[in-house]
């Protein structure tokens, strides 16, 4: 086997410990001493992790003998002058159970190679091998390893040494091991793997792969509609499934999942249950950044830096574009029908109306702040932020219908998708970007926009992109069909606040600007003790408080009692209408379909 000039080896070394061990071997080293360094963070996860923090123990050693590892900040290692190979063994801390970084316990193991392999500097662009080792404890002996790096010398599904292209090639491959299942799909002639670790009784997996094969085919086919061809040789799906929670990271030629094992379609439930339809949506959406933040992103992700934050006013369009595209492949796969989709888009435009966050930052902004805001949300997060993601996806509605509207149909959002791909897709299998690709600049999309279809949307992006408007979906939706109707109910007293249940307490999590609670003065984290008297519990935060207020009517005054940690607070509130949204679409009579968007390629299940 030929060797590499940067090789490493990794063990899952104490199961019950949580802790990998990680074997370094640079072949040529820096003379005047190597730098090394582990990401900052993650790409398609804004938010600086400072992931050296799990590494618990690092040695360096040249010729046998153990030598100066001078460390020069939180992250970063410069190792002293050798002229021979390098070794540095290095051990990483593995349990946080996410999609972002490394999981081990004595059920499997899970790493992005941003938590574990230190990058070489200045030899990131050299060829990277990795041996991946099976731990030697006895319940880890029917493991298998599941990953979308190519193979050099391991089997498929098996420990041994894989190799990537790159340093960004290597970190941008997750890796599973452990006893999962597994079945695999043809997509257009791609083989796709579906792993599934985790206990999920009965699970339906012959459904799934289906489902998915849909899905994968449709999207393949939506960006290259003649010849179908993907920008990948393999895909592979790597899904936990645990007790609650949900989540993706997308990846060059895989994708990371977290899914609640209830999500999963089994053998015995009805596989359109709702939580499965998010569960499908959510691989959509990872999918589709295959194309879209993976191949096509912002020029300022071309290359990475991985020590720092890399600031983008675009993730509007690379996320909100992209959610707004997971669930419209959904139905023209066939497997979300027109109502049901309708009831998304609905409670996409509930969730932005509902705070005033969106009245004081635009989703450029919220782009750019990713780092600092949107990924590091607290209580007051509905009063300050938008979502680039919620409201991305209704400017991608509001523009796929301006665009139909103002070229009668004759151009589409999906056509500028299609044009970002061919212009600005890394790795796209034309000679004609092979030179000189380059990512999307700032300005790019509305010239984009106009070459494709011949309409300008600078007053478009300057009111609902970089302003802080309201895209106008009631008119525009209403060309198109579809009804929209604010059913809220301003004659229904609120407290003007989200709760939750804290064991047996109820407790506001959100108290929303200028309502009811804020204007009495409650604050998020109060825990409700008692409304006029009549105690407050956990099971109140279900229907969020509604049947406590019923008796009383719009500008009566009650007294709430609450902790506001271990004080005993009483304010008296003034109940205000219930301001939150209520919008509800649905297609006119006179119109069975409302838009060719939603029109599926395939007849819809029954």
């Amino acid at each position: 086997m030929k060797s590499t000039p940067i090789h490493y080896s990794i063990v899952p070394k104490d199961l019950a410990g949580h802790v990998f061990h990680v074997r370094l071997v640079i072949a040529q080293p820096h003379p005047e001493g190597q730098v090394l360094a582990l990401p900052a963070w993650i790409p398609g996860s804004y938010m600086v992790r400072e992931f050296a923090r799990n590494i618990v123990r690092i040695d360096a050693f040249a010729n046998g003998k153990k030598i100066e590892l001078e460390k020069l900040d939180k992250q970063t290692w410069r190792a002293a002058p050798c002229k021979t190979a390098l070794t540095v063994e290095y051990e990483v801390y593995a349990w946080d159970l996410s999609v972002r970084a490394a999981h081990l316990d004595q059920t499997h193991g899970f790493y992005n190679g941003t938590s574990v392999f230190l990058q070489v500097m200045g030899q990131a662009d050299q060829p990277h091998t990795v041996e991946i080792q099976k731990p030697s404890d006895a319940c880890a002996s029917n493991w298998r390893v599941a990953t979308a790096l190519p193979e050099l010398g391991a089997e498929r599904y098996g420990f041994g040494t894989y190799i990537a292209e790159n340093y960004d090639a290597l970190i941008d491959h997750p890796v599973e091991m452990g006893e999962f299942a597994l079945i695999t799909f043809n997509a257009h002639g791609v083989p796709h793997d579906f792993v599934l670790t985790g206990k999920v009784p009965n699970v339906d997996l012959a459904r799934i792969a289906d489902d998915l094969q849909r899905i994968c085919e449709t999207q393949i086919t939506f960006f290259d509609p003649r010849r179908k061809e993907a920008p990948m040789q393999r895909y592979v799906f790597l899904t936990m499934a645990i007790g609650e929670g949900m989540g993706g990271l997308e990846h060059r030629a895989s994708t990371a999942l977290l899914c609640s094992r209830n999500d999963l379609v089994t053998t015995n439930t009805d596989f359109e249950s709702e939580s499965y339809t998010n569960f499908l949506g959510l691989c959509s959406h990872e999918y589709f950044h295959t194309w879209n933040v993976k191949r096509i992103k912002p020029d300022v992700f071309s290359h990475y830096d991985l020590q720092q934050e890399n600031y983008t006013s675009l993730l509007w369009l690379f996320e909100g574009f992209t959610s707004y595209y997971d669930d419209l492949m959904l139905v023209r796969a066939g497997l979300l029908g027109e109502e049901k989709y309708l009831k998304l888009v609905a409670k996409n435009i509930n969730t932005v109306l509902r705070g005033t966050g969106r009245t004081k930052q635009s989703v450029a902004e919220s782009s750019f702040d990713a780092w600092t805001k949107y990924y590091r949300q607290d209580e007051n997060a509905p009063n300050a932020i938008v979502s680039y993601y919620t409201k991305g996806s209704l400017i991608a509605l509001a523009l796929d219908l301006t665009i139909r509207s103002e070229t009668q149909g004759k151009k589409s959002l999906d056509h500028v998708m299609r044009d970002l791909w061919r212009c600005f897709g890394f790795e796209y299998y034309e000679d004609i970007r092979v030179d000189e690709q380059r990512g999307l600049g700032e300005r790019d999309f509305a010239n984009v926009v106009e070459d494709v279809t011949g309409v300008n949307i600078e007053r478009f992006l300057a009111h609902y992109v970089n302003g802080k408007e309201d895209p106008p979906l009631a008119k525009l939706l209403g060309q198109f069909g579809v009804k929209y109707v604010d059913q809220n109910n301003q004659a229904k007293p609120s407290l003007g606040a989200r709760a939750v249940s804290s064991g047996s307490d109820c407790k506001l999590a959100n108290v929303y600007e200028g309502e009811s609670a804020h204007q009495a003065g409650l604050s998020a984290g109060d825990v409700l003790i008692a409304i006029n008297g009549i105690r407050v519990t956990a099971s109140d935060a279900a229907d969020q408080l509604a049947s406590k207020l019923a008796p009383y009517a719009v500008g009566e005054t009650i007294e709430v009692h609450a902790f506001r940690r271990d004080e005993l607070i009483l304010r008296k509130v003034s109940l205000l209408g219930d301001a939150a949204p209520n919008v509800v679409l649905r297609v006119a009579e006179s119109k069975k379909t409302p838009c060719a968007a939603y029109r599926p390629t395939v007849k819809w299940r029954k």
